[in-house]
């Protein structure tokens, strides 16, 4: 199970970048190709926060498509699933453009510290 992996380098990441502040709330993009399952992130969530900064904060998931473009006619289409095949020419000459990402796209402190503060460090998926 590498979301646990995963998770750990998200709370490892705004941990470190954070301090001892207080994390109420931290908002995920992974994309819908980047082979994570997202259940299983907020499954983790929990436990990898506990006795942390960040113990019952919240966890929000966005899922981008992916998007692609096709080598041999330059159709470009979003895409879910991981096998990428054109619909236009319904050939597999393709190039993922997107949706292989998980980022950290904000984290929200403790307002009694500060407000909410963007935390632009990107975790990199194991599959690609």
């Amino acid at each position: 199970m590498h979301e646990l992996a995963i998770t750990q380098s998200v709370v490892e990441s705004v941990t470190e970048r954070l301090g001892d502040r207080r994390v109420t709330g931290v908002r995920l993009e992974i994309g819908r190709l980047s082979g994570v399952v997202v259940d299983s992130i907020r499954f983790c969530f929990d436990l990898v926060t506990e006795d942390t900064t960040m113990a019952g904060a919240w966890l929000a998931v966005d899922e981008p498509p992916g998007h692609a473009r096709c080598v041999d006619c330059a159709h470009e289409f979003d895409v879910d699933d991981p096998i990428v095949l054109c619909p236009a020419c319904t050939g597999a000459n393709v190039d993922v453009l997107s949706g292989r990402d998980l980022r950290i796209v904000s984290v929200e402190v403790d307002p009694e510290v500060s407000g909410t503060c963007a935390v632009p460090a990107a975790v990199p998926t194991t599959r690609r």
